[in-house]
This record gives C-alpha cells, structure tokens and sequence, in this order.
C-alpha cells in the first residue's frame, strides 16, 4: 500500500514539473525552432530595447551623408552602436560631444575594429542597430523634374536616406510616444506601436521595399498590411485602415512594394470579429516595426517589437509625394526611385508630372 502511494505520488509530481515546464518554454527558450535539436539553442539576438535618440540618429545620418565625398566614409550605425555600446543603450544620457570625439577619431585614421577592440558588447550593438536602420540609408536613384521640360522626369543619382515617412508628402499628421501603454481590448496587453493621428483617407505609404506578407482583416488592427523587409530582418505593421477601401486594391499577398509606394489609407477600423467595422475612436495609422533575426521569432511570445517614435520623426525627412488617379481611384507616387539591389519594376520615365 506504501509503495502504490508513493508510486502514484511520484507520477503526480512528474506530471507537474512536465505541465510547469511546457508552460515555462515561452518565456525561457521561446526563441527555439521546433526542428533545432532538443539539447542544442540556436545563436541569434532574442531581445532588443532600442532607445537611440532622434538628437543621435539625426547627427550620425548627417555625418554619413556628409562624408560620402571625404577621404573616410563614416557609417552612421557604427557611431550609434559604439555610443549605445558606451551607454549600455541608455541614450537618455547621450551628448553631442561623445559623438564629435568619436568622428574626429575616426577622421583622424583610427579605425572603428580598433575603437570597439575592448568593448566586449559591440557587436551584439552594431547587429542589433544594423537589424533596425542597416538599410535605412545608401545610394539610390531618384526621379526628378527635367530642367528642359518640368512636365517630364529624369533619374538622379543621391545617397541618403531610401525609405519614407509612412505618411505621404502634403497630409498633415501628429504623434506622441505612446509605445508600451496599455491596451484592454480582448484582453490585457501593451502598444507595440506609434499611432500617428491624422484624417481619413490620407495615403499610407510603404517605408520600405519589401514582399506583402499580410494583407486583410485582423479585430485588433483592422484593415491591416503587413510588410517584410527583403533581407527579412524587419516586418512594417500597418493597421486600421479606412474602411470600405482599406488599401490599394490591386494589392495581394505575396507582391513586392517599394519604398515610397502608396499601399493603402489611413481609417479608425478594428477592436472587431466583424469585418470593415469602425470601432476605433479617433482616425490614426498604427505603425509597427518588428525586428527577426529568426523565423521562430514569428507570430509568437518572442516576437521583438521596437519603439518606433523617434525613427518615425527620421522618416519624415523623406515623404513621398503622391497624386489622385482619377481613372483608377487611387492615389500614387509622383516620383520613383531604384536601388542596385532591388529587381526594378517597369517605369515610364517620360510619364508626364501631374499638376498638384
């Protein structure tokens, strides 16, 4: 009688610690891919807290840019790697000065692998930084007026930065850092995002090249696209788009956007199990960026959402211009751009430039 006791207390407690483990994997090794052997952890970034300043972010991209004609060619995610490196990402304590020293010494030949040779979490820094803004900025070709007839284009090399505001040129918008606050709508959670207020049916724009992975109904985010980056590090969420014409219809999932391209409309839908329904109190774009460095990293507890507020205060230096088809009912870009590593799309660069 002793040993069935202990028998079947022993199974009750094997029972708990297998329950209690299988509840603990989310949390403790959520980032491993069900094919990866039991014994053995995939090495890939599993979190990341970006906190780097508009204040640094903009005097680093005006260092690149600057440079690109100098005799050394600065990296903007370098200098920001190695100054959160120096502040433990804090950029709550971040000053100009710490970056001027750091661009005289790389002007003056000291080399960014000497600089960071010490600095024993550099790279997890430089990889982390390079997931967020790695293609923010670079050589491209963009279509202006022609000086010999301003109603036609002609393509114009630049370097800068080749990703856009996700709200078009012309439509006025507002925005507070509202990541992290609390959300209670089916059940209790926090923004993983910045909403950018604005008025129904103001052009939503593509931040970046990528491939549509998402594209329908969701009762959090509404009308809502979802848009992978195609190096595949970054995933642009866009949510609550206007009802009745959400986005551009001749989208599907699986198409390639470019950075610039209009992709839908910002509206107040979502908060519904039923489909085009405005339960959303005050018209605005949730825009969302989540970072993977692995595919387990989808669609699950270790999803990496970023603090996209400042970076959307970057972007709004490059908003795409856009016009109203009056034969296909919707809105478009003016003006094109291309990259050397990105497949081109048919253009017509003679396409007269339409009054504004």
């Amino acid at each position: 009688m002793v040993i069935k006791i202990k028998f079947k207390t022993l199974i009750i407690f094997a029972g708990i610690i297998l329950v209690a483990g299988i509840c603990m994997l989310p949390f403790t090794n959520s980032a491993r891919t069900a094919s990866a052997p039991s014994n053995q952890e995939k090495d890939f970034i599993k979190w990341v807290d970006f906190r780097v300043s508009y204040e640094a972010m903009d005097k680093a991209l005006k260092a690149d840019i600057v440079s690109t004609d100098e005799e050394v060619k600065l990296n903007w995610v370098e200098i920001l790697a190695y100054l959160g490196t120096r502040y433990g990402g804090n950029f709550s304590i971040y000053k100009s000065k710490d970056m001027d020293n750091l661009i005289t010494k790389l002007k003056n030949g000291e080399s960014i692998e000497s600089l960071t040779r010490d600095l024993k979490y550099y790279d997890y820094y430089y990889e982390a930084y390079s997931a967020v803004l790695g293609n923010f900025v670079g050589p491209y070709e963009v279509q202006v007026k022609d000086e010999n007839d301003p109603s036609k284009k002609v393509w114009e090399k630049g370097y800068g930065l080749k990703v856009f505001s996700p709200i078009a040129a012309g439509y006025n918008y507002s925005h507070y850092n509202d990541f992290g606050n609390s959300r209670s709508y089916g059940f209790r959670r926090v923004h993983l995002g910045n909403d950018l207020l604005g008025s129904i049916g103001t052009p939503v724009v593509a931040v970046e090249t990528g491939r549509i992975e998402a594209l329908g109904w969701n009762q959090y985010g509404g009308w809502r696209i979802g848009i992978r980056s195609l190096d595949n590090k970054r995933y642009y969420y866009y949510a609550h788009l206007r009802k009745g014409h959400p986005y551009v219809k001749s989208l599907k999932e699986g198409d390639i956007v470019y950075a610039g391209d209009v992709i839908g409309y910002l509206g107040m839908t979502g908060y519904s199990r039923k489909e085009d329904v405005n339960n959303i109190n005050v018209p605005h774009l949730h825009f969302g960026t989540q970072l993977i460095f692995d595919e387990s990293q989808k669609e699950t507890l270790a999803e990496i959402w970023i603090n996209v507020y400042d970076i959307v205060e970057i972007l709004s230096k490059n908003r795409s211009p856009v016009t109203y088809n009056e034969k296909t009912k919707e809105c478009e870009r003016i003006y094109d751009i291309r990259f050397h590593n990105v497949p081109e799309r048919t253009i017509n660069t003679d396409k007269t430039i339409p009054s504004t």
